[in-house]
Protein backbone atom coordinates (compact mmCIF):
# COMPACT_ATOMS: atom_id res chain seq x y z
CA UNK A 1 0.00 0.00 0.00
CA UNK A 2 1.21 3.48 -1.00
CA UNK A 3 0.81 6.18 1.14
CA UNK A 4 1.13 10.10 0.89
CA UNK A 5 5.33 11.08 1.41
CA UNK A 6 6.17 13.12 4.47
CA UNK A 7 8.93 15.82 4.32
CA UNK A 8 11.89 16.25 6.85
CA UNK A 9 12.91 19.73 7.24
CA UNK A 10 16.60 20.95 8.71
CA UNK A 11 15.61 24.24 9.16
CA UNK A 12 18.83 26.93 9.55
CA UNK A 13 19.65 30.23 9.52
CA UNK A 14 21.24 30.19 5.71
CA UNK A 15 19.69 27.16 4.22
CA UNK A 16 16.72 24.61 4.74
CA UNK A 17 18.16 21.17 4.16
CA UNK A 18 14.62 18.85 2.57
CA UNK A 19 14.02 15.17 2.59
CA UNK A 20 11.63 13.36 1.17
CA UNK A 21 9.45 9.73 2.54
CA UNK A 22 9.44 7.10 -0.07
CA UNK A 23 5.61 6.14 -0.77
CA UNK A 24 6.07 3.34 1.61
CA UNK A 25 7.19 5.57 4.23
CA UNK A 26 10.21 3.38 5.05
CA UNK A 27 13.11 5.39 4.08
CA UNK A 28 14.16 8.79 3.57
CA UNK A 29 15.93 10.42 0.72
CA UNK A 30 17.60 14.04 0.52
CA UNK A 31 15.95 16.44 -1.92
CA UNK A 32 18.02 19.37 -1.70
CA UNK A 33 19.11 22.06 0.30
CA UNK A 34 17.65 25.30 -0.43
CA UNK A 35 19.18 28.84 0.03
CA UNK A 36 17.08 31.00 2.36
CA UNK A 37 15.47 33.50 1.02
CA UNK A 38 13.17 35.45 3.49
CA UNK A 39 10.23 34.29 5.33
CA UNK A 40 7.52 34.43 3.06
CA UNK A 41 9.69 33.31 -0.05
CA UNK A 42 10.47 30.27 2.08
CA UNK A 43 7.16 29.05 2.84
CA UNK A 44 5.43 29.54 -0.39
CA UNK A 45 8.52 27.27 -2.22
CA UNK A 46 7.96 24.75 0.92
CA UNK A 47 4.28 24.54 0.09
CA UNK A 48 4.84 24.26 -3.31
CA UNK A 49 7.40 21.50 -3.14
CA UNK A 50 4.59 19.76 -0.64
CA UNK A 51 2.33 20.34 -3.78
CA UNK A 52 4.66 18.72 -6.72
CA UNK A 53 6.02 15.60 -4.31
CA UNK A 54 1.71 15.32 -2.82
CA UNK A 55 3.06 15.65 0.75
CA UNK A 56 0.68 15.06 3.87
CA UNK A 57 2.52 15.87 6.61
CA UNK A 58 5.98 17.58 7.50
CA UNK A 59 8.60 16.43 9.71
CA UNK A 60 10.49 19.63 11.19
CA UNK A 61 13.66 19.12 13.11
CA UNK A 62 13.72 21.23 16.77
CA UNK A 63 17.12 22.30 17.97
CA UNK A 64 16.48 21.30 21.49
CA UNK A 65 19.06 22.28 23.97
CA UNK A 66 21.40 19.31 25.12
CA UNK A 67 19.16 19.31 28.55
CA UNK A 68 16.16 19.43 26.33
CA UNK A 69 15.34 22.52 26.90
CA UNK A 70 13.77 24.89 24.56
CA UNK A 71 15.91 28.00 23.39
CA UNK A 72 15.85 30.80 21.22
CA UNK A 73 16.74 29.12 18.02
CA UNK A 74 14.06 26.40 18.86
CA UNK A 75 11.35 29.23 19.72
CA UNK A 76 12.30 30.61 16.29
CA UNK A 77 12.10 27.36 14.43
CA UNK A 78 8.61 26.82 16.06
CA UNK A 79 7.31 30.12 15.19
CA UNK A 80 8.72 29.18 11.06
CA UNK A 81 6.55 25.94 11.62
CA UNK A 82 3.52 27.44 13.14
CA UNK A 83 3.67 29.93 9.99
CA UNK A 84 3.88 26.95 7.38
CA UNK A 85 1.12 25.22 8.77
CA UNK A 86 -0.57 28.11 8.21
CA UNK A 87 0.08 28.14 4.66
CA UNK A 88 0.41 24.53 3.71
CA UNK A 89 -2.62 23.05 5.87
CA UNK A 90 -0.17 20.40 6.41
CA UNK A 91 0.35 18.50 9.49
CA UNK A 92 3.57 19.51 10.94
CA UNK A 93 5.37 17.15 13.25
CA UNK A 94 7.92 18.66 15.26
CA UNK A 95 11.10 16.07 16.15
CA UNK A 96 14.21 16.91 18.12
CA UNK A 97 17.05 17.23 16.21
CA UNK A 98 19.78 17.28 18.68
CA UNK A 99 23.00 15.89 17.33
CA UNK A 100 22.15 15.12 14.02
CA UNK A 101 23.78 17.76 12.10
CA UNK A 102 26.88 16.54 13.85
CA UNK A 103 25.57 12.94 12.26
CA UNK A 104 25.16 14.40 8.94
CA UNK A 105 28.81 16.18 9.42
CA UNK A 106 31.09 13.04 10.54
CA UNK A 107 29.11 10.65 7.79
CA UNK A 108 30.49 12.99 5.24
CA UNK A 109 33.64 13.45 6.43
CA UNK A 110 34.05 9.61 6.58
CA UNK A 111 33.17 9.58 3.10
CA UNK A 112 36.18 11.79 2.62
CA UNK A 113 33.54 14.64 1.00
CA UNK A 114 35.41 17.93 1.17
CA UNK A 115 34.35 21.01 3.46
CA UNK A 116 32.89 23.34 0.07
CA UNK A 117 30.86 20.16 -0.73
CA UNK A 118 30.12 18.95 2.83
CA UNK A 119 28.73 22.78 3.52
CA UNK A 120 26.79 22.44 0.56
CA UNK A 121 24.93 19.23 1.48
CA UNK A 122 25.14 18.79 5.30
CA UNK A 123 21.53 20.27 5.54
CA UNK A 124 19.96 18.19 3.02
CA UNK A 125 22.06 15.16 5.12
CA UNK A 126 20.54 16.64 8.31
CA UNK A 127 16.79 16.31 6.97
CA UNK A 128 17.32 12.42 6.10
CA UNK A 129 17.92 12.17 9.52
CA UNK A 130 15.46 14.12 11.12
CA UNK A 131 12.80 12.44 8.82
CA UNK A 132 14.39 9.08 9.10
CA UNK A 133 14.22 9.17 12.86
CA UNK A 134 10.60 9.98 12.91
CA UNK A 135 9.63 6.99 10.38
CA UNK A 136 11.66 4.18 12.29
CA UNK A 137 9.73 5.53 15.34
CA UNK A 138 6.52 5.49 13.49
CA UNK A 139 6.76 2.54 11.49
CA UNK A 140 3.25 1.40 9.52
CA UNK A 141 3.77 -1.89 8.80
Amino acid sequence: MLYPKIMGLDVGEKRIGIALSDPLRITAQGLESYQVQGEQEDIAYIRALCEKHGVEQIVCGLPKNMNGTIGPQAEKISAFAEKLKEATGREIIMEDERLTTVFAQRTLIEADVSRAKRRKVVDKLAAVAILQGYLDRTKIY
